[in-house]
């Protein structure tokens, strides 16, 4: 391809009318390839995702693969989509990106927690830096030695370009990789952090020394070594007035601002982004690289406000989900793994990458056993200090820039911060598993289990769990409800669940978590939703023997539940509520559904099949309406329906009732349904599922355990009895005989008559019951009755609480296809279950 002068270039073309190629102009360029890093990057990260890799491990695979390496090696291609006169275009657009990206990350630091962090954490990140420096000062000599053209660069500037590289620690990286391993809250993930944090900081010096020491590189002219030292001291100047004046002008920007969107903030936070060009032009204009500028500038504002939570929503998803790719992805173009070609470059590959882990993971571990940390937990923060990636690839972009480093020892560094960061979350699942606490040896963790006689109840627990402020209401509501008699006492854990993005400010959220272990939050850290919460919760144990707590479990949906069963587990809760992924705003025709996701439906899965308690699930349409009841308010009557129509998890729903009959603004009615004369004598047969239809979504699931029918039902007839002796004259009761199930619960659900409709999942069904399984499910995790009353376009206007009772017998499930109804007898002493083929019902 014949050279081209970048200046002859122009910005658009004419179109492809006029004969214009759109790829040989700058912007359309850019916009292809943009979307086609994107494309492969995001490709990528759904590939790695299970084996639970950072994203940027996909996208410097990204620009690898579309880079020299791979793909490019096809000259056609590269000459048609990353030509080089378009480098310096797509180079500069990254570079504004890894600009605010780094101011991004100097926000995030709080550099009080260095202060905090005592000696242990200091200790450890000091030797974590300071052997693989010296490790990768010797490896320098050995890779002058051996690269060609390297020994053309000065020795100063090698050595430390390569000390560096071998010894830092990639804070954000490692935040994310503790985030999503949910170690962030034990003591190994404390000190990875506070140690990371520090050693942070000391890289960047590390990178100003290499930089200012770089000059030109090879072939440069040479300068005297007083512009270095004037160099160090301009930067020491910047980062003083930065962290004094400037932070002080930040701190009264910061409390001038306020959550309204207003001019006056909208002018503040304009000028704090113009303040991060101008500290990136000054630190360049000093010689040192413009990122080192915009980091600092991070340091200054003032962490956990308002200001700081607006800036970071402003442009943190704008940065990390379309700059920062094109960064990383020009770092992989830049890789050319053909220069590694020979027996001896892939020698170096090796040496350098046992140098690099060897040095950090010895260094931190020696100095963790001298600290008295566990041999095991120690070894696991020497792998979590190992992690590279993001800070590796701008010292070692900066370190080809400056001509420091040629194309292959380049290659061999970008493949070593590959490899260092892909084993981090591996190795370290390999190794250390953190404690979660023991099971519980209590064995209240359902609430047929709790003492309830006239004159006292044990404690009630529950944990609810919301997605949001509009959640709060119809908890309390539904919470208050169950708080019967001034002899109860009712604990109230409340837990707010946030789902871990790849967005800095959920790192941040979970930063905050306090040192128990447990995913609370700090009040005087919390966000909007926590005050509002916490607010309302607060208001409402006022009324009395309600002691309620709020905190947060920030995430990923494919393992939130074991946030939710690890709380559940270590409270010793006896039930959990989940809201529904469905929500109905408004009333009546006028109701609007609204889908949260369906990856929070999974979370619900997970802990109904997990839970170490009973779990209920509040399919709400607005129960309560946002008024509270109490006993000083008994004008507010709440009309709640329990239905019952056999086995374990009915029993449960009725012991539920029994709690909210006695609350004096709750009227309370038992449904119970009897099968119609004439059928009981039939036996109902389930059959199973082919598992290659993948009938758990579609079909419902009922219990395998071996259990008598007639022991169950004997078990319905006792509850019932116990029920009606207790409650008689507190408690509304009818019986409803019926020929059509399905029409007489929806005529129940439409009526209006009831706020509330509690029913049992039905995992052990009753013969009415297991005769709906033959019916496609919407909502299979609710049970064929819950699933009927959740289900859209029925009319229901009731809201609808499905109780699954704890029980280890039922832990195991098998989903059913279709219900045969059969007149065969069957011994009372005879036990079924789900069988290889088939099972009976009660």
């Amino acid at each position: 391809m014949p050279e081209i002068n970048i200046t002859s270039i122009r910005t658009s073309s004419n179109g492809v009318w006029q004969g214009d190629n759109p790829l040989d102009h700058a912007f359309p360029l850019l916009i292809v390839q943009t979307t086609l890093i994107l494309a492969v990057s995001r490709f990528l990260a759904f590939l790695l995702k299970p084996l639970r890799q950072p994203k940027v491990i996909a996208e410097i695979a990204g620009g690898i693969l579309l880079g020299p390496s791979a793909i490019g090696r096809n000259k056609e291609y590269l000459n048609w989509v990353f030509p080089k006169w378009s480098t310096p275009i797509l180079e500069s657009v990254a570079s504004v990106g890894l600009l605010f990206f780094l101011f991004l990350v100097g926000l995030e630091l709080d550099m009080s927690s260095i202060r905090r962090s005592g000696k242990r954490a200091f200790g450890i990140a000091v030797a974590g830096i300071s052997l693989p420096f010296v490790c990768g000062v010797a490896v320098a000599f050995v890779l002058r030695k051996t690269i060609k053209g390297e020994d053309q660069v000065g020795y100063p500037q090698f050595l430390v370009f390569i000390g560096v590289a071998l010894s830092i620690t990639a804070f954000p990286v490692l935040s994310r990789i503790l985030a999503e391993l949910k170690l962030l809250t034990t003591q190994v993930g404390e000190t990875a952090m506070a140690a990371a944090a520090f050693n942070d900081v000391t890289a960047w010096i590390l990178l100003a020394l290499a930089v200012a020491l770089a000059g030109n590189g090879a072939g440069g002219e040479h300068k005297s070594p007083l512009i270095s030292i004037w160099v160090l001291i301009s930067g020491g100047a910047f980062v003083a007035i930065m962290l004094t004046v400037i932070r002080s002008a930040m701190k009264w920007v910061s409390c001038r601002f306020s959550s309204r969107n207003n001019m006056a903030d909208e002018a503040y936070i304009c000028f704090t982004l113009a303040g991060v060009l101008v500290s990136g032009f000054i630190t360049d204009l000093i010689g040192i690289h413009s990122i080192f500028g915009a980091f600092v500038f991070g340091l200054t504002i003032p962490k956990g406000g308002v200001f700081a939570e607006r800036l970071i929503d402003r442009i943190e998803d704008f940065v990390s989900g379309l700059l920062l790719p094109l960064y990383f992805a020009s770092s992989g173009l830049k890789t050319d793994v053909a220069t590694i070609h020979n027996g001896r470059s892939w020698g170096l590959l090796a040496l350098v990458i046992a140098t690099a882990c060897g040095g950090k993971i010895i260094g931190t571990f020696v100095m963790a056993t001298m600290f008295m940390i566990p041999a095991r937990e120690s070894l696991t923060l020497g792998v979590l200090m190992n992690t590279k990636g993001l800070v590796e690839l701008i010292v070692l972009d900066i370190g080809k820039e400056k001509r420091v480093l040629n194309d292959e020892s380049f290659a061999i560094l970008v493949l070593m911060a590959l490899f260092t960061t892909f084993i981090t979350t591996p190795t370290v699942l390999a190794i250390y598993k953190p404690a979660r606490g023991g099971s519980s040896t209590s064995s209240r963790r359902k609430l047929g289990d709790l003492t309830t006689t006239k004159d006292t109840k044990d404690e009630l627990r529950i944990l609810a769990c919301a997605h949001g402020s509009g959640n709060a209401p119809t908890l309390i509501s539904l919470v208050e409800s169950t708080r019967s008699t001034k002899n109860s006492q009712l604990k109230l854990y409340i837990m707010h669940l946030v789902e871990l993005t790849e967005r800095s400010s959920s790192i941040i959220m979970v930063q905050r978590v306090r040192k128990n272990g447990l995913p609370f939050l700090n009040q005087s850290l919390s966000s909007e939703w926590h005050d509002r919460v916490t607010g309302e919760f607060q208001a409402y144990s006022q009324y009395g023997r309600v002691s309620a707590r709020t905190m947060t479990s920030i995430s990923n949906l494919t393992t939130m539940h074991e946030d939710i069963c690890h709380v559940g587990e270590n409270k010793k809760v006896a039930l959990i509520i989940l809201p529904f992924h469905l929500q109905w705003r408004g009333e009546g025709d006028q109701a609007i559904m609204d889908n949260v996701g369906h990856g929070w439906r999974g979370v619900n899965q997970m802990v109904l099949k997990n839970a170490p308690c009973s779990v209920a699930v509040l399919v709400d349409r607005g129960f309560g309406n946002g008024s509270q009841i109490s006993e000083a308010n008994t004008n507010i009557i709440r009309r709640v329906c329990i239905m019952f129509f056999g086995g374990p998890d009915d029993r449960e729903a009725l012991e539920l009732g029994g709690r909210m009959g006695e609350h004096p603004a709750v009227k309370v009615t038992i449904v119970r349904f009897i099968q119609q004369e004439g059928q009981e004598k039939n036996h109902v047969v389930l059959q199973l599922s082919p598992s290659e239809r993948g009938g758990v979504e579609l079909s419902y699931s009922f219990s395998t355990a071996i259990m008598s029918p007639e022991k169950e039902k004997e078990l319905d007839e006792t509850a019932m009895a116990e029920f009606k002796s207790k409650w008689e004259g507190t408690v509304e009761y009818t019986e409803n005989e019926v020929s059509n199930i399905v029409e007489a619960v929806l005529a129940i659900g439409r009526s209006g008559d009831y706020d509330l409709i509690v029913v049992g999942k039905g995992r052990f069904p009753s013969k009415m019951v297991a005769e709906l399984a033959y019916r496609q499910a919407e909502h299979a995790e609710l049970g064929p009755i819950g699933d009927i009353l959740a289900s859209s376009g029925h009319g229901v206007v009731s809201s609808v609480l499905v109780i699954q009772q704890h029980d280890l017998a039922h832990a195991k499930e098998a989903s059913v296809s279709n219900a045969v109804r059969t007149e065969l007898e069957k011994s009372a002493d005879e036990s079924c279950g789900v069988g290889e083929i088939a099972r009976d019902a009660m």
